[in-house]
């Protein structure tokens, strides 16, 4: 275990915890699976600068906060997507080789103590740890930017990937009232 990227981790996250483990273990996992270098300069990983890697976490539990510090990927730098199935398991790709791979948390021992999970998953290695399969979802495309439009009933600004018109006028989500004919 690296002490200071662990320490790091535990910072940025407020405590230790199985949780957290879990992404840590991940990141330094997908570092290794991907070929990612280590940033001399600033002793820690090599952290994409942009989109070049992307995490796709179908969780938003404790580990996440270890991948966006190990790994540098963020939700405003649009490489941390969320598909939130509840699961442990993390998808990384690579724009620059193109490899992805899917690290899904292997079953564990059944009702840990808080305590425990933490003991017990620090215990492991990553490919201990994980299962390796194929992506399930394609590379997203890169992030885009969009223009704003004014809601015309809030007066709030609003991107335009996300307004809805209505009688030749745009409403942002809150204000739109969808129109469907069938009650569910």
């Amino acid at each position: 275990m690296n002490r200071d990227i662990w320490e790091k981790c535990t910072e940025f996250h407020g405590h230790e915890c199985g949780g957290l483990t879990i992404g840590y273990k991940a990141a330094l996992y997908a570092i290794e699976l991907l070929g990612l270098e280590k940033d001399s300069k600033e002793k820690r990983f090599c952290i994409a600068a942009d989109e070049e890697l992307v995490c796709i976490a179908e969780n938003d539990a404790c580990g996440i906060d270890a991948i966006q510090v190990i790994l540098g990927c963020s939700v405003g730098k649009g490489n941390l997507l969320f598909r939130l199935t509840g699961k442990q398991a993390f998808s990384f790709y690579s724009r620059k080789t193109g490899r992805s791979f899917r690290l899904v948390l292997k079953p564990g021992k059944k009702n840990m103590t808080r305590e425990e999970a933490f003991v017990y998953y620090q215990g492991l290695q990553p490919e201990e740890m994980f299962e390796v399969k194929k992506t399930k979802i394609p590379l997203p495309e890169k992030a885009r930017m969009f223009q704003n439009v004014v809601c015309s009933c809030c007066k709030e600004t609003v991107a335009e990937n996300k307004v809805r018109l209505w009688d030749g006028k745009a409403y942002c989500l809150d204000c739109y009232e969808d129109y469907n004919r069938f009650q569910v």
